[in-house]
């Protein structure tokens, strides 16, 4: 019998080398396809001003097969979610890594400073979110924190700044379909992660029927980078439970 496959989206500004050192961990055991975003990574074209959730989730679509378990980070895991809500015959199960919800007044403020700090300053925004993921005392070796700068600093500015609001906005907007969501779904994020907090996950996991939530513990934001095998774990536990290889 053929193996599981699990689809891995990175988030904004991101590429498919994030996942490398994860999928190190789940190469053996499943079929891994490595998915890039519209704007992002080895992609010709360039994201649109105004590009919508639903756009980079139909853009996505045409690269799936059915019956893959999806896997998304920050705004990978909104582009799953929008999947596993209308196309849910490409998804076998939803797991959002690191993945906001449903912002507060307070967490959307912040994230639209950021936006607005993107805007203005391209390079700043990069430093800021490099230092936010791995600040000093980080387990993640130099040349893996330069290798995710160089990543950023790569973006074309307005794709990445069109993307970015994606981010920025659309947990809203897939807010009052989550509950319409009917595949199995698992939510995992950082203890540590002030964007993409524990409490985002939980409110995720409470509006998603039947999904289950988890909190790696004195983790971050880059999780796949940072705390691969941990994640490769908790994945690969999920995953068998739903699987429909046998």
């Amino acid at each position: 019998m053929g193996r599981e496959r699990i689809a891995l989206i990175h988030g904004v500004g991101l590429d498919g080398s994030m996942w490398g050192p994860l999928r190190d961990f789940l190469e053996p055991e499943f079929d891994i396809q490595i998915i890039e975003l519209l704007g992002h990574g080895r992609r010709q074209q360039v994201a649109p001003e105004g590009v919508t959730l639903a756009e980079l989730a139909a853009d996505v679509a045409e690269l799936l097969e059915p019956g893959t378990h999806v896997v998304g980070f920050s705004l990978g895991a909104l582009v799953a979610q929008h999947l596993a809500r209308f196309r849910p015959d490409l998804v076998a199960s939803l797991v959002s890594v690191g993945s906001v919800c449903d912002r507060t007044v307070q967490e959307r403020a912040a994230v639209t400073a950021r936006l607005e700090s993107a805007a203005s300053d391209f390079p700043g925004t990069v430093e800021a979110s490099i230092l936010r993921w791995y600040p000093a005392g980080s387990p993640v070796p130099a040349g893996m924190v330069e290798a995710t700068r160089e990543v950023l600093l790569r973006n074309d500015p307005g794709s990445f700044l069109a993307c970015y609001r994606v981010f920025a906005t659309a947990d809203a907007e897939i807010a009052p379909e989550l509950p319409r969501i009917t595949v199995p779904a698992h939510a995992v994020t950082g203890e540590l992660d002030p964007g993409s907090t524990p409490e985002m996950s939980a409110r995720l996991a409470a509006a998603i029927p039947g999904c289950t939530y988890s909190v790696i513990s004195g983790a971050r934001h880059m999780m796949p980078v940072e705390r691969p095998q941990e994640l490769a774990n908790e994945l690969t536990a999920f995953i068998k439970e739903h699987s429909h290889v046998h």
